[in-house]
């Protein structure tokens, strides 16, 4: 995971709950529209933040399965590991 601007990136489970705390409050409303252009700034970084970290899981999915579909590794399509 890339850092941007010396900020850590938080892990999945951190954004994503970060992100339904954001979208809590844009859906409560109450906010200034400066307040809610900032949540909302806030909200895309954070859905880009889980994006990535899915797509990244994506892939070492795809990689696991590549593995134990290849006949060269000596693991059967029908075994579990």
């Amino acid at each position: 995971m890339a850092e941007e601007s010396g900020e850590k990136t938080p892990s999945y489970e951190q954004a994503r709950e970060e992100l339904t705390e954001v979208v809590r409050r844009l859906e409560t409303g109450g906010l200034t529209l400066e307040q809610s252009i900032e949540l909302w700034e806030r909200g895309e970084k954070l859905a880009a933040v889980c994006e990535e970290w899915l797509q990244g899981a994506r892939v070492k999915l795809a990689a696991a399965m590549a593995r134990r579909s290849d006949p060269a590794s000596g693991h059967s399509a029908d075994a579990p590991f």
